[in-house]
């Protein structure tokens, strides 16, 4: 497997990070805070931890450096939806149904996290963009069904139904005339946070990313004695990405749109060391376990003009390649994840589930009936694994537009099915080709059946799942 320090070395903006594996693990407690923090379309070299030191992340930075740093963590797909089914669930979005953007709602057969943890005592929230859902009963869309937090186990949610400007949310941007939303007029309707089943109206006025945590804070703090899961789902920096003028100061030399890019990304990296003070002022950070990954790669339009970056690796979002799937995370548990940790194992956001499972004490990630994708991360973290046990397996598909994309990651071997009608099969050995430069599959046409079959096998089964096997009526 290629060491992170050989991509450090051949693309240049990247740093060398030593990696430890050493750990003492510390655990004072079997009911830890979870708060899952997610970016939107944030690509891997998007971030100050993975070696950029063109856009400014200090609190992502020092997350990272108290804690590990996850080399090689892919989201479930190359697009949100899917991927934020799968942080719930620790499942495949082809189990779940929900195979791109819109294109359904969560299932309430479906076990989440959220459901999981409160029937163990804890307060549970959501903040942010929700995606897998309409959260306004009345919503009407050619795609998706009313699906909200609530139905899944949030006790608290302040959501939105899909994509917000990152500056003033309720209005759309002067320079954005798509998805049927005109520049200036108010964003589909004025007023797409839903607070509790009730639509907000109040605060919503600046940064997206500060009007989230707003909400986060009080969460955090009204359940400060209490075992608690906050999931906070940032907007940033998905478009249309519109930074404060403060945050534009801090890009002089930047463009228009990397000023309002990089900006919108260190707003939110604001608030992300916002939230990691106040747990550390209510003196329960020791007790608080985050996890922070974006849903996909960066935007294909904002990567193509180079302002947004997939670092070293080739694609970006909405495809199969490692710029669509690999993105930036983290993880800090003070006390017992030790400073410094890193590791290049191959991690997931089907993962999230099994490890708070595991954390909690939890059976769910057991449980014979209901296939878990997903792996415990503690051992990697802990250096007790240096592999990853079970393949994993990517897709999407859009029946409506012809568009059919899958993938499947065997070891270091990679099979990815293009998301274009001819449907042609590579495949790239990532040991000695991390970026994907040679197509193997008329060279090894052995390795590529075997893995043709494998990817088939797995898609047979989320069909069996998709289908109502794994749900009790």
């Amino acid at each position: 497997m290629n060491s992170p320090s050989l991509i450090r070395a051949i693309a240049a903006f990247f740093l060398a990070v030593p990696l430890s594996t050493s750990l003492a693990f510390s655990a004072d407690t079997a009911s830890p805070n979870i708060i899952l923090l997610m970016s939107d379309d944030q690509g891997w070299g998007d971030v100050g931890f993975n070696g950029n030191d063109a856009v400014k992340t200090p609190h992502l930075d020092a997350m990272a450096a108290d804690g590990v740093r996850f080399d090689r963590f892919y989201a479930a797909a190359p697009l949100c939806s899917p991927t934020r089914g799968s942080c719930l669930t620790g499942r495949y979005p082809f189990r779940f149904g929900i195979l791109a953007a819109h294109t359904g709602g969560m299932r309430v057969g479906e076990i989440t996290i959220a459901e999981m943890l409160k029937k163990r005592g804890y307060a549970t929230g959501l903040f942010g963009k929700w995606h897998i859902g309409w959260v306004k009963p009345d919503e009407v869309g050619t795609r998706g069904f009313y699906s909200p937090p609530s139905h899944h186990g949030f006790d608290e949610y302040f959501a939105t139904t899909s994509a917000v400007p990152t500056w003033d949310p309720t209005i759309t941007p002067e320079d954005w005339d798509s998805w049927g939303n005109k520049p200036g007029e108010p964003w589909k309707g004025g007023f797409p946070y839903i607070h509790n089943g009730v639509e907000a109206k109040e605060n919503l006025s600046g940064d997206d990313s500060r009007i989230i945590m707003d909400r986060v804070i009080p969460f955090v703090e009204a359940n400060q004695s209490q075992p608690f899961l906050a999931t906070v789902w940032f907007h940033a920096p998905h478009e249309p990405v519109v930074a404060g003028e403060e945050f534009q100061k801090l890009y002089p030399k930047a463009g228009s749109k990397r000023k309002n890019y990089y900006g919108c990304i260190t707003a939110m990296d604001q608030q992300i060391g916002r939230l990691r003070t106040k747990l550390r002022e209510l003196g329960i950070e020791k007790n608080t376990v985050i996890f922070f990954c974006s849903d996909n790669g960066p935007s294909d339009g904002l990567t193509k003009k180079k302002v947004a970056s997939a670092g070293p690796f080739k694609g970006h979002k909405h495809t199969m390649y490692e710029g669509g799937l690999l993105v930036p995370a983290c993880a800090e548990w003070p006390g017992t994840i030790p400073a410094g940790t890193s590791t290049d194992v191959r991690c997931s956001t089907v993962d999230f589930l099994p490890t708070v499972a595991s954390i909690v004490g939890d059976s769910m990630a057991t449980q014979a009936n209901r296939p878990i994708d997903g792996i415990d991360l503690m051992p990697v973290i802990r250096g007790d694994v240096d592999a990853r046990d079970r393949s994993l397996f990517f897709g999407y598909r859009r029946l409506h537009q012809g568009v059919d994309g899958k993938a499947i990651i065997s070891g270091d071997w990679k099979l990815l099915q293009e998301a274009k009608k001819d449907g042609r099969v590579r495949l790239y050995d990532l040991a000695q080709d991390p970026f994907e430069k040679n197509d193997l599959s008329a060279e090894l046409p052995e390795q590529t059946e075997r893995l043709r079959n494998q990817l088939e096998e797995l898609e047979a089964s989320c069909q069996r799942s998709r289908d109502g096997a794994d749900y009790r009526y």
